[in-house]
Order: structure tokens, then C-alpha cells, then sequence
């Protein structure tokens, strides 16, 4: 009777629990049903919208920009050519100054004394020079009067000689005679002293010939002597010009002036300080900067393309239009040309030195200033265009959300290529009208069905 007891409850307990889990399982079913219900009755959920923008195709320019430093188009730095005080400063500093205006004075005297010495040598010198002439002129009469006396000395030798000679034909025919008796002793003896004393005039006469070629050969001498004392005299003067238009050369540059026109800068000694052109410090400088140079490196690659291009183009303009862009964002007034590429590359950054030069009207830029430069290098012919914001970096795939001809959703991955402004050029991935997702690509998927809305169309800008 006990056990019978005991085994009632734990069934009564069993079967209750059965009928609670069938009860359960109905609930969950009808619940089920009446959902299957609901949503038969609403439909499905309509098609997402999203914004789409087409595909363009069309030339496309590609600039680059490049951060340049503005440099003077001419930078002359000013010194003392002469050593001396500094007496005045005759610019404002940061002012235009033009050719040939004065900037600074050196202290002159010590050079107007140095000149005025030279020129009183130089005039010593063309004195010495006429006396050296007149006595040229005086030698030259001794040798003409010397030569004269020996041709008067010579003359005279003849005639002795030509007297000598019939003497002492008289000699020889009174010898004869007088031992026949025919003449008297008394006459040959007159003869023979005739002939003597011919014979000492003929001997005369030549001395005399000789005395006279003497003087003729001191009077060329003398004669010589003034000649060269004309040439030194003349290379006196030479020299004396020559120290006269240094000492004038350098009377003027106590006077420094500016070599161009430009933009003075700070002086960089004061009034009083003793200056020179050896000073490791300018007086000034001055800037010509209209126009102005603006330099900036260009990449190796950059730079081989543009020699490339030189090279199989050798008659084509080399000037490229640029842009400057100032520290403010605003574009320079003035677009530049290219003027230069440098020899060589930096081997510290791979980079060639590249130059373009700009009108400066009014001298707004100065050297020194930083700015970027702009130049379109190249054109994109019929690049295909889509926005920015089309395009979905997916660990490294860009990828673009089409809108297929049924309106389904089309994700491709796409080649992209240079930017231009807020679009993208598109190389491979696209045709030309396609529409592609630019809002609300995120939120579905591909083969979805979707509601295009048209986008306003994105302006394209600078290409990078």
C-alpha cells in the first residue's frame, strides 16, 4: 500500500509536464502562422535609392605642383671697390633703386690727393719728354753740320792732293833741267819745297777728315742718346697716364653706385666704418625682381621625361606655361614660363633643379618667398571621369557600384590613374555613359535592385 502510494504523484507530475510542452509547441506554431500572415499581407520592401553620377569621357589636362622658393632675376651684392671711411649712406633701404644711383660714399681726399699727384708726374713727364725732343732736334743739326765738315774736309783733301801732284810734276821735270843748267838750282829747290809743303797740307787735310768723322760719329751718338731718352720720357708718360686713370678709376669708386635696377636691401655697415673690397660682409644688395625666378625641384623620373620629349622634339617650344600659386592661395597675376632645367641631379634627393621665370609688376614677390607652381604636363585624351566619392578602397581594390540596364547593382573593381580635382580618371573597369553609385553605395549589395536618382554633375579640377 505504501509503494502504491509513493508512484501516483510522480505521474501525475509527468503528464503535466507533457501537456505544458504541447500547449508550448501550439502557441509557437499559431504565433508562426499569424507572422506568415502578416507579411503576405504588407509585400516586399521597395527598392533602395541611391544617387548616381555617368561616366564622361573626355580630354583631360594633368598638372602637377611643385613647392619653389622665389629667387632675385639678378642679385648683385654691393661693396667698396677702394678701402676708406664710410661718409654717407644715399638710398633708402627696401627701395627701388635704379642704374647708376648713388648708394654710398667713401671718404674721397685721400684719393683726389693720390690723383692730383699723378697728374703732376704725368705733366713732369711730358716736359722732360719736349726737352728730350729739342735735344733730339739739337743732335740731329750736330750730325748734319758734322757730315757737312767732312764733306768740306774731304774737298779740301782733294784739292791738296791735286796741288801735291803738280808740284811734284814740277820736281821731276826741274831735276832734269837743272843738272843741264837749263833752270837754276834756286827754282828746283823752290819745286821740292812746294812739294813738301803740298805734301803736309794733303796730310792736313786728311787729319782733318778724320777730325771731322769723329764729330759726326759723337754727334750720332749724342743724336742716339736723345732718341732714347725720348723713349723713356714717352714710357713715362705712358706709365703716368696709366697711374692717372687708376687714381681717377679709383676717386670714382668712392662713389658706389647700383649696377641695375632693383630692390635695395639692409646696409651692412654703418657711417664711419672703414670698409673695403675685401670686407667678408656687403655694403647692400640689390635685387632686379621684375622679373622674378622661381626654382623647384622636379622629380628624376619628371625630369627624364621632359628631356626624352627635348630630344625627340628638338624644334618644339620649350617654354611651359605656369602657374604661381602664393602663400596665401591665391594665383599670381602673371603666369610664367619655364626657363631651365639645372645639369645635374641631387644625388641627396633624386631631384633636378628646375627654373621658371614671372612678370613682377609692382614688385609684389620678393626673393626668398615660398610658393608652388603649377604647369600642366601632359593631356589625358578621352580619359574616362568619375567622382571620387564612386570609388571604394577595399583593402587595396578600388572598386565602383554600377547601375546595370535593369537597375541592378554591378560592383567591379576598377583601374584608377591620375586624380583630377574631386574625380577620378578611370584607366580600366568603366565604359563611357555608364552610371555608377556616388551616395548611398554602402547600404547595398551586388544583383540588388535599386532606384536611381540623378547626382549633379562634378566639376573637374587640377589634375594631381
Amino acid at each position: 500500500m505504501h509503494r502504491l502510494r509513493m508512484s501516483v504523484p510522480v505521474f501525475t507530475v509527468s503528464v503535466a509536464r507533457a501537456l505544458a510542452s504541447i500547449l508550448l509547441i501550439t502557441v509557437i506554431a499559431g504565433f508562426g502562422a499569424g507572422c506568415r500572415d502578416t507579411s503576405s499581407a504588407v509585400g516586399p520592401p521597395p527598392a533602395p535609392a541611391v544617387r548616381v553620377e555617368l561616366v564622361v569621357q573626355k580630354d583631360v589636362p594633368i598638372t602637377a605642383e611643385w613647392v619653389g622658393t622665389l629667387v632675385g632675376y639678378i642679385n648683385a651684392q654691393i661693396r667698396s671697390r677702394v678701402s676708406g671711411h664710410l661718409v654717407s649712406q644715399n638710398y633708402k633701404e627696401g627701395s627701388l633703386v635704379k642704374t647708376g644711383d648713388l648708394l654710398f660714399q667713401v671718404d674721397a681726399r685721400p684719393f683726389q690727393t693720390a690723383l692730383d699727384q699723378t697728374d703732376a708726374r704725368l705733366r713732369l713727364a711730358e716736359s722732360q719728354l719736349s726737352q728730350a725732343r729739342a735735344q733730339v732736334s739739337a743732335s740731329q743739326a750736330q750730325v748734319e753740320q758734322a757730315t757737312a765738315s767732312v764733306a768740306q774736309d774731304e774737298a779740301q783733301v782733294k784739292r791738296a792732293e791735286a796741288t801735291q801732284r803738280q808740284t811734284e810734276l814740277d820736281v821731276a821735270r826741274y831735276t832734269p833741267l837743272a843738272q843741264r843748267g837749263s833752270v837754276s838750282q834756286q827754282e828746283l829747290d823752290n819745286a821740292v819745297q812746294s812739294n813738301l809743303a803740298n805734301l803736309a797740307a794733303v796730310a792736313a787735310a786728311r787729319a782733318a777728315v778724320l777730325n771731322a768723322r769723329a764729330k759726326v760719329t759723337q754727334a750720332q751718338a749724342a743724336l742716339e742718346k736723345a732718341r732714347a731718352d725720348v723713349e723713356t720720357q714717352q714710357a713715362n708718360i705712358a706709365a703716368a697716364q696709366a697711374a692717372l686713370a687708376d687714381a681717377r678709376l679709383n676717386l670714382g669708386y668712392t662713389r658706389v653706385l647700383s649696377p641695375i635696377d632693383g630692390i635695395a636691401g639692409l646696409r651692412g655697415a654703418n657711417i664711419g666704418d672703414f670698409v673695403g673690397p675685401s670686407d667678408a660682409t656687403p655694403l647692400t644688395s640689390v635685387s632686379k625682381v621684375d622679373p622674378i625666378y622661381a626654382q623647384f625641384p622636379i622629380s628624376e623620373q619628371r625630369a627624364l621625361a621632359v628631356f626624352r620629349r627635348w630630344d625627340a622634339h628638338p624644334d618644339a617650344p620649350r617654354g611651359i606655361e605656369l602657374e604661381l600659386i602664393l602663400a596665401d592661395g591665391s594665383v599670381h597675376s602673371s603666369r610664367g614660363k619655364a626657363d631651365m632645367l639645372d645639369r645635374q641631379v641631387d644625388v641627396s634627393t633624386g631631384t633636378v633643379l628646375a627654373r621658371g621665370v614671372f612678370a613682377n609688376p609692382g614688385n609684389i614677390l620678393r626673393p626668398g618667398q615660398y610658393a608652388k607652381v603649377r604647369a600642366v604636363v601632359e593631356v589625358k585624351n578621352n580619359a574616362l571621369l568619375v567622382p571620387q566619392r564612386a570609388v571604394q578602397d577595399v583593402q587595396g581594390v578600388h572598386q565602383v557600384a554600377v547601375i546595370k540596364a535593369d537597375e541592378t547593382v554591378d560592383v567591379r573593381a576598377v583601374q584608377v590613374d591620375a586624380r583630377v580635382g574631386s574625380l577620378w580618371i578611370i584607366a580600366q573597369g568603366v565604359k563611357p555613359g555608364e552610371r555608377v553609385i556616388v551616395e548611398g553605395g554602402d547600404r547595398v549589395r551586388p544583383g540588388q535592385k535599386v532606384r536611381a536618382e540623378t547626382s549633379p554633375a562634378t566639376a573637374p579640377g587640377p589634375a594631381k
